[in-house]
């Protein structure tokens, strides 16, 4: 928008030079209200540019973890951990809380399961080698359609499957689907007797794009079993609402999560 006054040799009232100026004042802070939020959104887009820090956010959508517990996981020093966690944090896409002498981090919320779905699918619909690799290492090994989570939902309610997690037991037990049983996939073949195979034997992992489902399903098939794997992950079920549990570290047992959340509550007013 050029500047808005007549020229000096025009006659004009100062009502019209008033309107005029508060046009052009109105004008340019939508302009600034605009460049600002087009820059927050980019600090999305910076922080979640590098592989590592996709793989932490990844990592933590499986529950709290702490810096060392994800420096371990994705091979990086607990320095450059805590660094790539502080530009996911400036960016608003996790928060963390210190308990004794460690810090969790956690998502900020559900919105960013399904920023990291879009930017997933995204990158499937517009990249050959990504479709590729979910053909070749996902999709193309399992020949059967997975069960939907509200396929599993009715399932569950009708205690027709066995629902494993076959995630690490350290994500199992920050956060779990309600009524699912711990079988990390290095164990499972040592405790295919546990399955009845009168039921489906359901397996789920980190996400749609995690391989250790499809491991599993292999697995069980090759043994005789009836099995399915879930076409989400635990994140993307809690995301949604769904029946969770987490274990209360102090007891060991399975609480579900309303009510964790209200013990962390519980704590911070103490």
């Amino acid at each position: 928008m050029t500047w808005p006054f007549h020229t000096p040799c025009e006659s004009v009232s100062p009502i019209t030079v008033f309107q005029q100026l508060l046009e052009y004042e109105i004008h340019v802070e939508h302009r600034q209200v605009k460049d600002r939020l087009f820059s927050l959104w980019a600090e999305i887009g910076k922080a979640i540019s590098s592989p590592k820090r996709f793989q932490l956010l990844d990592l933590i959508a499986q529950g709290e973890r702490t810096v060392e517990e994800l420096a371990h996981e994705t091979g990086l020093t607990v320095n450059n951990t805590s660094s790539h966690l502080s530009v996911l944090t400036a960016a608003r896409l996790i928060k963390k809380r210190k308990e004794a002498q460690s810090v969790y981090h956690r998502l900020a919320g559900p919105e960013v399961v399904a920023l990291m779905r879009s930017v997933q699918a995204v990158s499937r619909s517009g990249s050959h080698e990504v479709e590729h690799l979910a053909q070749t290492y996902l999709d193309g090994r399992d020949e059967l359609e997975p069960l939907t989570a509200s396929e599993l939902r009715q399932r569950l309610r009708s205690g027709e499957v066995t629902l494993i997690d076959v995630r690490p037991e350290l994500e199992y037990r920050a956060g779990h689907i309600a009524g699912a049983v711990s079988v990390p996939l290095e164990k499972l073949k040592a405790r295919f007797a546990e399955f009845p195979r009168s039921r489906p034997v359901i397996a789920y992992c980190r996400g749609p794009y995690c391989v250790l489902a499809v491991d599993a399903v292999e697995q069980l098939r090759k043994r005789g079993f009836k099995s399915f794997r879930l076409a989400v992950g635990y994140p993307d079920w809690a995301a949604a609402g769904l029946p969770v549990e987490i274990e209360d570290e102090t007891s060991r047992e399975k609480v579900p999560r309303q009510r964790q959340a209200d013990k962390t509550k519980r704590r911070g007013a103490a």
